[in-house]
């Protein structure tokens, strides 16, 4: 008997992709125990589309992607817990093959090899989505291996560059081929998208009872959960043979098409990040990365980009916060800056 698994979905107004995504879910080789599902505040017709058997949270108004996984967290039993976006579609054995690699009980999250997708249907294309999140030096976080293309149009597998593309990256053992399985490697944290954490990791990085900081609203959240389990002492892996589809909308490409207010908590959130996680050692060896970047997204708020403005204000206003929940998670820590300089590249 496997450990039991809960799936987590958050919508919002996400109907024309549940058909997809719920198929996904629902062939799972790996049975879940139950599928909670939040709603925050729907308006297109997404509740109707949600299995009968589905527990369902439903929210008056969004309150945001970490808060509602924590109402989620809240009721789950499971050992295990997959959250899972409503534009992701997981192949039959994604489960199954990330739940094998918590047999290490030093891994507090998992994901699969994430393949860019289109559309309602999911469609896949050719090319990497994410394997994990990897950290720079100018304080940004990225998807591993994002955009790399898949295989050569001979089907002659992953081309050279795809491999050496990976290797930069920090990972060493890379599979770019859901037949490759050359088993997991490990990377400084997991995609929201479609992750898998132990629920006792969850419940030890609580930070005043939140799993996911519900400051962060949406984005970048994933990093901060990433960041703060580093320093809690546990360790994420990427298992490439678990594969699933993920159609990305918010992307630094995209940024002008975006929201405004999506690209307000992108730039709060880069902040709030490392006012949170980051020790002084790591913040003076980053200083001159990160000031160059900072700088650069200061003049464009002030310039092509002023409906970000409101950041600042933000982290202003909500200092004495930010700042108590810094001194718990240093107070907390157990692994030294130095330790983790090496997943900052």
């Amino acid at each position: 008997m496997g450990r039991s698994l809960s799936i987590v979905l958050v919508t919002w107004n996400s109907a024309r992709y549940l058909r997809r995504c719920l198929e996904g879910i629902a062939h799972q080789t790996h049975r879940a125990s139950e599928l909670i599902v939040v709603d925050n505040g729907s308006v297109d017709g997404s509740l109707a589309m949600l299995p009968a058997d589905a527990r369902v949270i439903r929210n008056s108004d969004n309150r945001g992607f970490s808060a509602a996984v924590n109402q989620a967290l809240a009721i789950a039993q499971g050992e295990l817990v997959l959250v899972v976006n409503p534009d992701c579609h997981l192949l039959p054995e994604y489960a199954e093959r990330l739940a094998a690699v918590f047999d290490d009980e030093t891994i507090g999250s998992a994901t699969g090899m994430l393949i860019r997708a289109k559309g309602y249907e999911i469609e896949p294309l050719n090319e990497i989505d994410s394997l994990g999140i990897r950290m720079t030096r100018t304080g940004r976080h990225l998807d591993i291996a994002q955009g790399v293309i898949l295989s050569r149009a001979d089907g002659e597998g992953p081309p050279a560059e795809t491999q050496r593309a990976l290797r930069r990256q920090g990972v060493l053992r890379p599979s770019t081929r859901a037949q490759d399985d050359t088993g997991p490697f490990e990377v400084f944290g997991v995609s929201g998208a479609a992750a898998m954490f132990r629920m006792a990791f969850l419940r030890d990085v609580q930070i005043d009872g939140e799993a996911l900081d519900e400051d962060f609203f949406a984005y970048r959240e994933d990093a901060d959960l990433a960041w703060r389990g580093r320093l809690f002492g546990w360790r994420a892996v990427c298992e490439p043979a678990a594969v699933a589809y993920h159609v990305r909308r918010v992307t630094p490409e995209a940024r002008r098409e975006l929201p405004p207010d999506v690209n307000m908590h992108s730039v709060k959130n880069r902040f709030l990040l490392r006012l949170k996680n980051q020790g002084a050692w790591l913040a003076l060896r980053n200083l001159p990365f990160e000031l160059a970047r900072d700088l650069v997204v200061i003049v464009a708020a002030l310039t092509i980009e002023r409906t970000s403005l409101p950041a600042f204000g933000w982290l202003w206003r909500n200092r004495a916060r930010v700042l108590a929940r810094r001194r718990e998670v240093q107070r907390r820590r157990k692994v030294s800056d130095r330790e983790l300089a090496k997943w900052f590249r």
